[in-house]
């Protein structure tokens, strides 16, 4: 029987948009890091990080054994378990009529997901106690980001995740309220205090933050749910 591979991938934007990086880390079926790749995206987004992650991490995984992605991206993950199949019908458009964006990234992980046993499981990041292989590709990518440089090794080498402390208690006041911009899109607007946005993942005080749904959160998880 073939055991599965455990595998961790995470992107970064250092600004959104700014100075991008993808990366992953692979573990054993009892989830022992085996090895790590980083690589940089320039000038680009944290949704095309984050999809650059999961699609170099198929690339580089053996197709026919079964694989278990953790992930902190819920666009990612929705995109290619609960947006897909409805974009491809709809000839690559979204259910407002909207081209579907980053086409071509979606496009090539759809291809590299066919006739694969592909697991995906979210993982909260940012967490105390929080799942360490996405901790240790979270901080692969941001290191990336920040230096463009391509990386990779092992198990004797991996990237050190910056330690997390347990968040504050928030004050209760809220953010004031945005308005929209030319064309309908949010505004955005720097938080006055940290928060969780509806993605859970954490943004913290000074941090681009629009509407998202009901609550605040991050531009690009309003992006991705006017895209569902």
């Amino acid at each position: 029987m073939v055991e599965r591979v455990i595998a961790a991938c995470d992107g970064a934007a250092k600004g959104n948009p700014g100075p991008a990086a993808w990366a992953f880390v692979v573990a054993d079926s009892t989830g022992t890091p085996r090895r790590w790749q980083a690589g940089p995206l320039g000038h680009s987004t944290n949704n095309v990080g984050e999809l650059t992650a999961l699609e170099q991490l198929l690339e580089a995984t053996d197709p026919t054994v079964p694989l278990e992605v953790r992930l902190d991206s819920t666009y990612t993950r929705d995109a290619v378990t609960k947006w897909l199949a409805g974009w491809k019908r709809n000839g690559w458009k979204t259910a407002g009529g909207k081209p579907v964006a980053n086409r071509e990234l979606i496009q090539r992980i759809d291809a590299l997901l066919a006739d694969r046993d592909v697991t995906f499981v979210y993982v909260p990041a940012h967490q105390v106690n929080g799942d360490p292989l996405n901790a240790i590709a979270d901080k692969a990518a941001s290191d990336a980001a920040r230096s463009q440089q391509a990386a990779g090794g092992t198990a004797a080498d991996l990237p050190a995740p910056d330690p997390v402390s347990a968040p504050a208690a928030r004050s209760k006041r809220r953010a004031p309220a945005a308005t929209s911009g030319a064309g309908g899109r949010r505004a955005t607007l720097a938080a006055r205090f940290p928060g969780t946005c509806p993605c859970t993942r954490p943004y913290g005080k000074g941090d681009l933050i629009t509407k998202v749904g009901g609550s605040w959160g991050h531009p690009e998880c309003a992006q991705a749910q006017a895209q569902a």
